[in-house]
């Protein structure tokens, strides 16, 4: 039985997507403004969430399914090191963000670079890794620690931020994925509060 990583690779979409749009603001000059420090907050706190989960319970996972095999173990510490190299990039993106800085488009640049290859590593080497060795009874313990870090209040902001803009085929997979009460929720409350916060609308 295979691993349902739809919800996996749609947040690194979603990562993907709002550096883009980070991006574009540092090119219009509008980054410095509140919708745009909004959506940066929570793109902040959507990856924190998701690599403290990788790092804390779903690397160690995988670590204790391939302890003998040395070539698997390296590339679950490359995951760990290259989340850690992520980090002072995001403090060099939020201190000039919040200091009105000039080398903002240069910094959201190299950013979008290391998570890009983060991401791309990721997907090409420990996701075909995880469907291997993992049981789906260990992908959904590590789901449900992550729905546990997340709450019913971080999960009304995930799944509407998720599927902001995404095409339509995306949005039915991803939330196709999700309990049907979570989606109820989604279409009555959640992606109107979403809509509502404004994240990143100059």
């Amino acid at each position: 039985m295979t691993i349902d990583l739809t919800v996996m690779y749609a947040a690194h979409d979603a990562f993907r997507r709002d550096l883009e749009r980070l991006a574009e603001a540092a090119a219009r000059g509008t980054a410095d403004t509140p919708p745009v420090h909004a959506g940066w907050d929570n793109f902040r706190r959507q990856l924190h969430i998701h690599h403290t989960a990788e790092d804390s319970d779903l690397w160690p996972r995988v670590e204790r399914a391939v302890a003998d095999r040395p070539q698997d173990v390296a590339l679950l510490a490359e995951m760990e090191a290259e989340h850690a190299r992520l980090d002072p990039l995001l403090t060099a993106v939020d201190q000039a963000l919040h200091q009105g800085s000039a080398d903002i488009a240069a910094l959201v640049h190299a950013l979008a670079a290391a998570l890009g290859d983060h991401l791309e590593h990721e997907e090409k080497s420990a996701l075909p890794l995880i469907q291997e060795v993992l049981t789906p009874a260990d992908w959904g313990a590590f789901t449900g620690r992550m729905r546990e870090t997340q709450g019913l209040r971080g999960a009304a902001v995930f799944v509407p931020w998720i599927v902001d803009g995404i095409p339509p085929a995306d949005r039915a997979s991803f939330l196709g994925a999700l309990p049907p009460p979570v989606r109820v929720l989604n279409r009555l409350f959640w992606e109107a509060g979403y809509r509502r916060r404004g994240l990143w609308r100059a």
